[in-house]
């Protein structure tokens, strides 16, 4: 009967990022029951990557000893633009051959033999943290989280802000009118300076131009395809200079970028997450909230908080079980 209990109180969720998929299984108190972490496909298209996002919440589902079929439901936060209502994400230009729209929610329904939500995959990070971290002594918070791309979540007076379906794009708040180009397409965009992904081409072109940098024979002595958080945090530790160089740029735009969004929304406390954001940690959170003092309005007044996301690497995956925390059963 204990089982069975669990079982009906337990939920999925799904964390789909730019480099990993974080799966979790939390019981009725959201506390951890099982947890799964695969790569994310390089190649295929939104097909490869939903069977990868079925592979980790078996697997985890299998270490709470559940059966997929007997949770209550599954959350998924999802770059790009996810429909909440219709399961549909589209433009989650980070993950391969995802151009255009695809039936997100209903593909993992059909194969998890569970109700499947969909959210934005920040959204949903910085609702856990307003729920269960770094946002509970607040009732309004700006989520930022530094990774492949430059997302961003928004909570006003205790509620998600999602707009028409596409708020909280921070990545793309311009911080250099006719800048470097942003791998959305566009010119000038905060993420063309701080993503991983448009930080790792930037050094490729570096290097062609005779540039040096030992970011490259880390990830090869890694045995990786991808520079991702741990290879710039060792490049740093050995004083690579295009590291530094490139890591003070991001610095720079994220903490421009925030500003305007502080100066806008006026909210109680920016929270700063993600992979490169966690990897980090307190040190880059203190650059990053002088170099937006530079910009705040009210600096001199009563700035907001600057916060750590205090959830880790499964932040993203609660919040994801979150969306289904409200599921009627049956």
């Amino acid at each position: 009967m204990a089982t069975a209990t669990r079982s009906k109180a337990a939920r999925g969720g799904i964390d789909l990022g730019g480099t990993k998929i974080q799966a979790v299984v939390v019981d009725g108190r959201n506390r951890v029951l099982g947890e799964s972490r695969t790569a994310t496909p390089t190649s295929g298209g939104p097909k490869d990557v939903a069977d990868a996002m079925c592979d980790a919440l078996l697997a985890s589902a299998a270490s709470a000893g559940i059966q997929a079929k007997d949770l209550r439901g599954v959350g998924v936060g999802s770059p790009g633009s996810a429909d909440e209502e219709t399961g549909v994400v589209a433009s989650a230009r980070n993950l391969p051959g995802w151009e255009g729209a695809y039936p997100l929610g209903a593909r993992l329904t059909e194969a998890l033999g569970t109700p499947v939500r969909i959210g934005n995959d920040v959204q949903v990070a910085t609702d856990a943290e307003f729920s269960l971290g770094a946002g509970r002594d607040y009732k309004s918070v700006l989520g930022v989280f530094w990774g492949t791309g430059v997302g961003g979540g928004i909570i006003l007076n205790g509620k998600p802000w999602l707009g028409r379906g596409s708020a909280g794009e921070i990545g793309h708040v311009v911080v250099k009118r006719g800048g470097r180009r942003c791998p959305c397409g566009r010119k000038g965009c905060m993420e063309a300076y701080a993503g991983r992904k448009a930080m790792e081409d930037r050094a490729r072109k570096l290097v062609e131009k005779g540039e040096e940098t030992q970011l490259f024979e880390i990830m090869e002595h890694r045995g990786d395809d991808r520079l991702k958080s741990g290879i710039w945090e060792r490049a740093l530790r050995h004083g690579d200079k295009m590291a530094e160089d490139l890591l003070d740029e991001a610095v720079k735009a994220i903490g421009t970028g925030v500003a305007s969004c502080l100066n806008v929304l006026d909210v109680e406390a920016m929270i700063l997450g993600g992979g490169l954001g966690l990897r980090f940690g307190e040190p880059f959170l203190k650059r990053i909230e002088k170099q937006a003092m530079k910009n705040l309005f009210t600096s001199d007044e009563d700035p907001p908080d600057f916060r750590m996301a205090s959830l880790g690497d499964l932040g993203g995956a609660i919040g994801a079980a979150l969306l289904v925390k409200n599921l009627k059963s049956g």
